[in-house]
Formats: C-alpha cells, structure tokens, sequence
C-alpha cells in the first residue's frame, strides 16, 4: 500500500493530466485461469494493475451516480446494493402478485462477447 501511495504522490498529476487529456491507456492485464465450479473447465480472468484499478475505480465511482437511476428497478446485476438474493426476493413477491415468468438474462453472451 505504500507502495502505490509513493507511485501516486510521485506520478498522481501526470497521470491526472493524461486522463483529462484522453491520453491514457490501461497496462495490459494480467491473464490468468481459474476453475469453473464443475472443476473440468477454467475461466479466464483479467487483472489489472493497483494502478489501473485505483483508476478504474475512481472513474466508476462517479459513472455509477449517472447511470444507476437509468436502470430499471427489476435489474439486479452487477448494481450497488443489490444481489441474487434480492433477485431471488422479488421474483417471489411477483409470483405472489400473479406473474408468471421470470427472465434471467446474461448481456454478454446476448451481444456476442467472448468468454
């Protein structure tokens, strides 16, 4: 931790200006596989830097404030504050309100990215 706080008093503005300037890029990510649970295949996994994942955080933290009430209340994936549980929560006070048709849908694999 010390570490990235030194490389960050040292290169925090630099770093800062390449950003505001559209000029940064992300360090490659670190490509590793890690097993599925059926233990037969692996999943790959990217890692990032400390440093690009401080960024990434920090951006992701003032994008989330825009775009979180654009989302529809039924969506649970990935959101701040939400989990399967709570998925699994409101398919039931749906199921007791009559509906009959829950849709779980994963955007990846719907778009085509690889993985």
């Amino acid at each position: 931790m010390s570490e990235l706080l030194q490389y960050l008093k040292d290169n925090g503005e630099q770093l800062k200006q390449s950003i505001l300037d559209g000029k940064y890029r992300p360090n490659p990510v670190r490509r590793v596989e890690i097993p599925k649970e059926d233990g037969k295949q692996k999943r790959k996994l990217g890692i990032p830097t400390v440093v690009d994942r401080v960024i990434q955080q920090a951006i992701a933290q003032v994008l989330t404030q825009i775009y979180e009430k654009q989302f529809s209340d039924n969506s649970f994936g990935f959101r701040p504050k939400r989990s399967a549980h709570d998925a699994i929560k409101r398919s039931q006070e749906n199921i007791e309100q009559g509906y009959k048709y829950a849709v779980d849908m994963d955007l990846e694999k719907y778009f085509g990215a690889p993985g």
